[in-house]
């Protein structure tokens, strides 16, 4: 039985080359959220017969991803279902796309019992539409970003630097305090799980690869987004915060920071900005820019 282990950052030299063959475009498949999002969800990594095995732990239990790399999946699907057995659970993956579910159907044919998980679901968007919002659909973005400029002539846009990561942290500290006093108790764990992940992104900015950007107002850090590149055509927006009451600044922060990545990459096509864990507010703010593509997930669990 293969043996799984929480990542490190120094896993990233080989588990990136099997992440870039796979090209998959959901947000599970960034290293980065390995990584940073591995306390919260017991996430392990191993790799075995040329891919990167994920083992994760959520609100279904022991479960994993569909393997990534390239060769002979049905074989890495079968390594993973002996682990499963080893506990003495069903295989259970999930969080599998539309592609990796018919590859799955086409590997173990009525082998597993499939169901949709909405809550689990990428919002992806048109890079250039999110830079430039153009069109009707997203008047009343500009309209925020109007108020913006109007009460904020000072603003200014910055990469983030190692300098500059101290402040985006203090930044985040008084947003997790507002939020809590806005949100209540009910948000507090996914607060929590989310400022704990920020934290490891930025103790590991540099060796994880990530890339951000940040507004000032009055020379103060209002707003910052922090990413990396996902595949051969997706950039993944991990973290943006703005101040709720600064009329605008989540647009101005959206729209900014994807005019970095157009004119830092030019080859991407879509920002995937992540799910909406079911959070209503969220799901709203998500759907407010009408996604381009709305990355569909999976669970599948291997029938008795």
């Amino acid at each position: 039985m293969i043996t799984f282990h929480p990542p490190r950052t120094a896993d990233k030299s080989w588990a990136a080359p099997y992440l870039a063959q796979a090209d998959y475009r959901g947000c599970e498949y960034s290293f980065a959220n390995l990584f940073c999002w591995s306390r919260a969800y017991c996430q392990e990594i191993a790799q075995a017969d040329g891919f990167l095995l994920i083992r994760v732990c959520g609100r279904m239990g022991r479960s994993y991803l569909y393997p990534a790399g390239r060769g002979d999946a049905a074989a890495a699907i079968r390594i993973l279902e002996e682990d499963a057995a080893a506990h003495g659970e069903p295989l259970r993956l999930v969080c599998l796309t539309a592609p990796q579910r018919e590859a799955l159907e086409a590997g173990f044919p009525g082998r597993f019992q499939l169901t949709p998980d909405r809550d689990g679901f990428d919002y992806l968007y048109d890079i250039n539409r999110l830079a430039d919002l153009g069109g009707k659909k997203l008047h009343a973005k500009r309209n925020h970003i109007h108020r913006f400029l109007d009460q904020n002539p000072d603003w200014t846009y910055e990469p983030i630097t190692p300098a500059s990561l101290p402040e985006c942290l203090e930044m985040d500290r008084a947003w997790h305090r507002l939020s809590l006093q806005r949100e209540g108790a009910a948000e507090a764990e996914d607060l929590s799980n989310e400022g704990a992940a920020l934290r490891l992104a930025m103790d590991h900015f540099e060796a994880l690869g990530l890339e951000g950007g940040l507004i000032r107002t009055g020379g103060s850090v209002a707003a910052f987004a922090i990413g990396d590149r996902l595949n051969s055509d997706t950039f993944d927006v991990h973290f943006e915060k703005a101040y709720a009451g600064i009329q605008g600044a989540y647009a101005m922060i959206n729209r900014e920071f994807a005019r970095w990545v157009r004119g830092r990459y030019p080859e991407i096509k879509y920002l995937n900005r992540e799910d909406d864990m079911g959070v209503e507010g969220l799901r709203r703010a998500k759907e407010s820019y009408y996604p381009d593509l709305l990355l569909e997930k999976y669970t599948a669990l291997a029938r008795a």
